[in-house]
Parts: structure tokens; C-alpha cells; sequence
């Protein structure tokens, strides 16, 4: 799929219009996004822009619950939500021609919900249950422990899903309150990737957004502090779950190419180094990867492994001695190349769905003052040289930088700072 005509376009009260026409396909993704997360909530609020989301799929003024999935349905479509801590998503993926269906159903679920009592009551025990689904999933709640820790007392570093108390505290006037401020022009950015045309849509846009009335603007954002810490909670499992991890950079940062290829080359393929040393090489985990999370303003970079009980101390001296060997050897020309054609080939695949370009386009608007395209993203990954690699592993990879969280039958383990020391 070749780089289309992207449009950027915006309504008279500041809500924004992304579109992007691919007109040898037969279907159109449509996303309408709002620019607030977990990490807009105050503590006692915890968990209700998640709860919000679930909320505007329960019924509107005019569509029930059972009416919105049986339209959805008839047409062949896929509707679906998510929260993240800096943005929500609700979008819809349909055959070209029912792409004004699939934008009145949109701007109904994001403009009229009941927040009717009854459904609330019965939604509470549907996000209890899912609470208790990531207690109950080890490999999620490792990350959960180490964000809490890693980011501590800062919005950012609160679970999305919020606590059982704050979601029991929700009401409909509550999340009615909380809708208002939050469901404004100014907050509201629709995305469109397929067989479309961009001035029909945007009528579409402006008769069903049109009339909604500008806010009180964004909400501040307060950048976190990072204070490195050992994290260790013993729980009854077959294994222990480990998470190691480094401040790192924004979303927006100038070297976020360099560090996708970092990631790519230390954890983030089957060929990475501690997939190769740590999985086929000794055996020691079934699961390990890396992964680079970032945000507006703010950035992790983390290992993760499952393992035996008994391994995790040799897991964890494999892992740091992978971070001090990236810091101290400049990588191979091989190694490079096998990195970099990794995540040219991963960008571009990924780029073939309608779905993941919506969410690329929208990314992009919510996180820069540009759109930029396919092309300039494949000669920035291009453009990474061994010496920038070795430049921001020394940069992200200091003395006393690292945190680690251990999830499992711990038995007395103990994790002094000097066993994670990188420098």
C-alpha cells in the first residue's frame, strides 16, 4: 500500500480532521480520539476514563446497547474502544459505503450516552473482573508493579483500569461531570484511513460535530520523576516474572529512531541478543523481549522475562551484562542491518491495514505538530549508525539508572543495587 494523499483539516471549534484516502481498497477505518487518559484523572478519580469507554458502548439516548451491536453487525463492521493514559479510541472499520453509518453511530456513542444507573451498577462488576483478570495474569501484572514503582505517586504511574474503591465511587452524575469537561472539540481529533473522499467527510464531520461547544482547553501535564527502585512481591506461581528498566525519551525525542533500533536489536526479535542468549542459547525463559514505551513527556525502556524460580538471579546478571555490552561494543555492520531491515519490514507490513494506518495518522496528530510519512520514517530507522547506537545505549544505560520489579515464589530473595549497576 503506497503513501496516499493524507488531508489535515479542522472544524470551526477546533475539533480535528485526519483523513487519508487508499482508494484500491474497499474499506474505510474511522476513529474518533480523544487526547485524555489515565494520566489526566486525579487519584480519587482513578480509572474513570476507562470506565467512561466501557460507559459509551451501554446505549445512547436513541440506540440501546443490543441496537448498536445489531447495526454494527447487519453492515459486517468492527466496532472497538480502547483507554491508554494519554488518549481513548473508539473506531469502527467498514465496507466504503457505510461510512456515513459508521460516523453516525461514532458521534452518537461519543456525544449522547445514558450513563443510566442500572448500567453502571452492572458495568462496576464487569471492570472488578477485569481488575482481577490482571492480578491473575502474571506477565501484565509484573508491568502494572513496576510502572506503579517506576513512576511513583505520578499519574502516569496508576493503573488504567483505576482501584476497586474509585470505580466503586463512580456515579452517573460523576462520569456525566467528568464527560463534559473531558468530550470537547478542543480534546477530539477524527481519523479516517480507506476508499474515502475528504470534503464528503468532513460535511459528515460537521453535521454531526459541528455544534458542540469548545472547553475550559487541555489538561496540564506534570512531567514524572524517576527514582530507580527494587521491587520484589511474593505471590504463589509456577514461575517468577521479571521486569528491568531505564528512564528513556519522549515520544518526540530526536533520537527516537536510534533507540527503536536499539530495542529492536537487544529484545526486540526472535534473532535479538536476549532472545538468542537467554531463551536458545541457555534455555532460561520461554518468554523475553524489550519493549520502548513513550509518552508526551516521559519514556521507559524495559526487559521482561519469565522463568524459573530458581534462575532469576542469572536471568537478571544476563540482562544487565546485555545493557553494559551494547554501552561498551559498538555493534556489528551485520547486526545493524539485520535490526534496522527488522523494523523497516515491521513498519511497512504493519502499514497495509487501514486499521493500523487510522492509528499511526492519529498518533502522529496527538504526539507532533506535523504529519510525517511512510518514507521519512523508513530513512530515519535507515540513517541509525552503530556509533548512535552506542551513544544512546551509554545515555539511557547509566550507573544506578535501572529499576526491577520480580513477581513470584521469591523464597528470600534479595536484589542489592550493585547487581544492576550498568556503569
Amino acid at each position: 500500500m503506497p503513501n496516499s494523499p493524507i488531508v489535515t483539516d479542522a472544524l470551526d471549534n477546533g475539533l480535528r480532521i485526519l483523513t487519508e484516502q487508499v482508494a484500491q481498497v474497499r474499506s474505510v477505518t474511522i476513529g474518533v480520539w480523544l487526547t485524555r487518559g489515565s494520566r489526566h484523572e486525579t487519584l480519587e478519580r482513578s480509572g474513570i476514563a476507562h470506565f467512561v469507554e466501557h460507559m459509551l458502548f451501554k446505549g445512547t439516548e436513541s440506540r440501546s446497547a443490543q441496537d448498536i451491536a445489531e447495526v454494527i453487525d447487519s453492515i459486517g463492521g468492527q466496532l472497538d474502544a480502547f483507554t491508554a493514559r494519554e488518549y481513548a479510541s473508539y473506531y469502527i472499520k467498514v465496507l466504503d459505503e457505510h461510512l456515513p453509518l459508521a460516523l453516525d453511530i461514532l458521534s452518537d456513542i461519543v456525544r449522547n450516552p445514558a450513563f443510566a444507573p442500572d448500567d453502571i451498577d452492572r458495568e462496576k462488576k464487569v471492570v472488578f473482573e477485569e481488575i482481577k483478570m490482571v492480578e491473575d495474569t502474571p506477565d501484565d501484572l509484573v508491568h502494572e508493579l513496576f510502572t506503579q514503582g517506576f513512576w511513583e505517586d505520578h499519574p502516569l504511574g496508576r493503573p488504567i483500569l483505576g482501584l476497586r474503591e474509585t470505580v466503586e465511587s463512580f456515579t452517573s452524575e460523576l462520569l456525566s461531570s467528568y464527560f463534559r469537561q473531558a468530550y470537547t472539540p478542543e480534546n477530539l481529533i477524527v481519523a479516517a484511513v480507506g476508499n474515502l473522499d475528504h470534503a464528503r467527510l468532513r460535511d459528515l464531520v460537521n453535521e454531526r460535530f459541528g455544534d458542540l461547544r469548545p472547553g475550559s482547553g487541555r489538561a496540564d501535564e506534570t512531567p514524572p520523576v524517576v527514582v530507580p527502585k527494587v521491587i520484589i512481591r511474593n505471590k504463589e506461581l509456577e514461575q517468577s516474572h521479571i521486569c528491568i528498566g531505564a528512564n528513556s525519551y519522549p515520544q518526540d525525542h530526536a533520537e527516537r529512531y536510534t533507540i527503536s533500533v536499539l530495542n529492536t536489536l537487544l529484545g526486540g526479535s526472535m534473532s535479538s541478543r536476549l532472545f538468542q542468549n537467554i531463551r536458545e542459547r541457555r534455555g532460561l525463559a520461554y518468554a523475553v523481549f524489550s519493549g520502548y514505551h513513550a509518552y508526551r513527556d516521559a519514556g521507559a525502556f524495559t526487559v521482561y522475562a519469565g522463568c524459573a524460580n530458581e534462575a532469576v538471579g542469572e536471568v537478571l546478571d544476563l540482562v544487565v551484562e546485555e545493557l553494559r555490552a551494547v554501552k561498551r561494543d559498538e555493534v556489528s555492520a551485520a547486526e545493524l542491518r539485520r535490526a534496522k531491515d527488522h523494523l523497516k519490514g515491521s513498519r511497512v507490513l504493519s502499514l497495509e491495514s487501514t486499521s493500523n494506518r487510522m492509528f499511526h495518522l492519529a498518533g502522529q496528530a496527538i504526539y507532533f505538530d506535523r504529519l510525517y510519512g511512510l518514507d521519512e520514517a523508513l530513512a530515519g530507522i535507515e540513517a541509525v549508525t552503530a556509533a548512535d547506537i552506542q551513544r544512546v545505549a551509554t545515555d539511557l544505560f547509566q550507573r544506578d539508572a535501572l529499576s526491577a520489579t520480580v513477581l513470584g515464589n521469591a523464597n528470600g530473595l534479595q536484589i542489592h543495587r550493585e547487581r544492576l549497576d550498568v556503569g
